[in-house]
This record gives structure tokens, sequence and C-alpha cells, in this order.
């Protein structure tokens, strides 16, 4: 196929997926933004509705191109690195061959050819053949994708063919003479056509925080509710840095600047026909409503880079979250019989400290492991009113 032009979308980075489209698709403008802070992303390039080329770029200015075929199946991968000024190396050229669709979709290929290139021109090439385990008459479906027979070829080659030059943000033609190794010859000018989906609203926002706490039945999606706050105690804050995470993983926390000093901590019960869970946590700092909300950030974590829907949050392994003082350390051997087994009775649990030192309120989170946003709501004049954990239930529940 001869091509003149080309379609452009970004999207996430698609790991295994195997379809012919993006499976996470975002903005040019977010794509724009992670180039910019070195962040990955993925751009595919069509023609006549057929995918021809998925062009990701990686943290430290490394590239990668996957090749389709006629049939729309990534067959090639191609790995480029940084070499020299401005240009980037193909340094590994991997070609596959399946012998139907069932073998494409579970990775099981007939035959790999890979060429390495060293950034001195020195090229080797190794063929590997997939073999049947056992008998002849298993299915193909059931062969491993290893060698039985290597063939490997090297000799030096000129190292300027196997370079090409970094791309600008948007100057994806750079990658067109790859295409005509699967065949897709481009002409001598090429125009890319952007078609990817516009700007969307933008991050998770927090909708609905002040409800968590709200007592009193609601109709939801999945039936009649009710939301329920407890009181889960006191927490003791010294430091003047209140920390939200896994008391079991205490090492990528969510940390906010707080007031020093004893604050109520109330979780958010919501019931329904499928029974009880902590649906939020807050912890209260000063007894007015908040005006305002902001996501809690890293101090490497922009906004400006999260796609629709998106949020950085606090990570649960354990189906557990906490409150405690940054200072605060937890006895890895002593959490089991303190904390993770009384948990299984009760919706929070406090580990006290000797006064003066804080303490720690752990609770269960929602439904169990997974990411959570964690919300600082701010009064009028900025100050920090409460911090929110919202395990996403009751947002759920109404189908929002």
């Amino acid at each position: 196929m001869i091509f003149d032009s080309l379609d452009v979308s970004y999207g996430e980075m698609w790991g295994s997926h195997r379809g012919p489209t993006h499976p996470d698709p975002m903005s040019r403008a977010l794509a724009a933004r992670k180039h910019a802070a070195g962040m990955g992303y993925a751009v595919l390039l069509s023609a006549r509705e057929q995918p021809l080329a998925l062009v990701e770029y990686w943290p430290r200015r490394m590239w990668r191109v996957y090749l389709f075929d006629d049939r729309s199946w990534r067959t090639q991968m191609i790995d480029l690195k940084p070499q020299g000024t401005g240009m980037l190396l193909a340094q590994r050229n991997t070609r596959w061959q399946f012998s139907g669709e069932r073998e494409y979709s579970s990775g099981k290929w007939d035959v790999q050819e890979t060429t390495t290139v060293s950034a001195d021109g020195q090229v080797e090439v190794r063929s590997e053949f997939a073999e049947p385990r056992g008998a002849a008459t298993e299915s193909p479906h059931d062969r491993t994708s290893g060698a039985s027979n290597v063939p490997v070829r090297r000799f030096a080659a000129p190292v300027d063919s196997f370079l090409c030059p970094v791309p600008e943000f948007g100057d994806w033609q750079v990658f067109a003479p790859f295409l005509a190794q699967q065949g897709h010859e481009p002409a001598t000018t090429v125009v890319l056509n952007d078609v990817s989906v516009d700007e969307g609203p933008g991050p998770l926002r927090p909708t609905g925080i002040e409800r968590l706490f709200s007592p009193g039945a609601s109709d939801t999606a999945d039936g009649p509710a009710v939301v329920e706050p407890v009181d889960a105690g006191l927490l003791r804050i010294t430091s003047g840095q209140l920390v939200v995470s896994d008391p079991g993983w205490i090492s990528d926390p969510r940390t906010v600047a707080v007031p020093q000093g004893e604050f109520p901590v109330t979780l958010s019960l919501l019931r329904t026909a499928y029974g009880v869970n902590v649906a939020a946590a807050r912890v209260t700092f000063l007894d007015v409503p908040p005006r305002e909300w902001d996501m809690a950030l890293g101090p490497d974590e922009d906004l400006g880079l999260l796609g629709d829907g998106q949020f950085h949050g606090v990570g649960v392994d354990t189906g557990t979250a906490a409150f405690m003082d940054a200072t605060r350390t937890v006895a890895e051997d002593q959490l089991d019989e303190d904390l993770f087994i009384p948990l299984d009775s009760h919706f929070s649990v406090e580990l006290p400290g000797p006064e003066p030192e804080p303490n720690l309120i752990a609770f269960r989170a929602g439904q169990g492991d997974g990411t959570y946003p964690v919300w600082i709501g701010r009064t009028d004049d900025g100050q920090v009113g409460c911090v929110v954990v919202d395990f996403r239930l009751y947002s759920a529940a109404e189908g929002a």
C-alpha cells in the first residue's frame, strides 16, 4: 500500500493490548504535556482506517515502534535509543510470524527474528523457531515460544543505515520510512491528520465529598442505601504533617501540612443490600465547611498530566488505610495482632502511642486494595479544614 497521509491519534501505553485502536485514548494536548514532562504515551499512525504503526515514547528519551501487517497484527517491534546528538539508533528489530489468529492473540509465534545493532555498526541476526510441546499431534495452541534451533548471523554495516532523527512532538513523519518494512510505502510527501480525541473534562473532580458524611437514606443504582457517619477517635498530630497511607506499606504516602493537636476522625459507612463498607474517612481540623477541595499531590505530581477521570492517590495493598503523624512508625511484626485481626470485626482500630507521642487510626479501605483519592478541604482563607480519603463506593453505588 502506498500512502500519502497518516491519521494520528494518541493514547496511553498499549501493553499487551492487541487491538487496532487505542484502548485508552487521550487528547493531543495531554500527549504533548506528557512529552514535555518526559512521561510515556503512545501514537497510532493509521491510513484508510488501517493501523500501520504504534509509536511509544518511553522515559529517558527511548522510543519503541510497533509495525502492523495487512491483517492489522503487530508483527514487528523496533526499539530505538539516543545515538549522538539528535539521532536515534534502531538497536533492536524483532519480527514475528504467527500461524493463525489464535496464536497471534496468545502471543505464540512460530518464528522470531531479532536483529541487534551496536553503536559502531556490528549487526547480529538471530532466528528462533518454536517447537511443539510433546507429540506432533498436539494443538498448535500448545506450542511454547521457545527456540529449538537458533541460527545466528553476524556482520558489520554502516551504522547510518540504522539511524533516524529524534522527532519533535508531532513530527511523526520521521517514522514513516519504517512502514516500508511491512510493505507500506510512503509517498514523497506525507501529510499528517490529527484525529485524536478532544480534550475532556480533565482529572477526577471532588464532587459530592460533603454528602459522604451526610447521614440518611439515599437511592442508588444498587437500590436503597444508608449513609452513617461514625466516630473513629482522636488523631494526635505532633509534627504538623498528616500522613495518609496503607499502614502495612508506608513507602509512598499522601502527606499534608496540618495544625498540631488532637483532631476527630470520622468514618462514612455505606449500608446497602450487599453489606456495610467504609465509603470514606475524614480527619477534621477546623469546624468550618470547606470552600474548595484540592487533590493531595506528591512533590513530582502534576494535575495537568492526568487524563479524564484520573487521579493521584494513596495506594492500598492490605485492604487497610490509616491516618497518622509523619513521625509515627509501625512495627511490622505487630501489625497482624494489633491491627489486621481486630479490623476483621471492627471498621477502625487505634494504635495508641505513649503521650505525647502520636497515635495511628486505621480503617478498612472500602472494598479492598486499590488506589484512592485524598482530598484537602480548604476554608475561605485557604486553611486546611479537613482531609478526606474517598474509597469511591458512594459515587459508584449511584452510578456516578
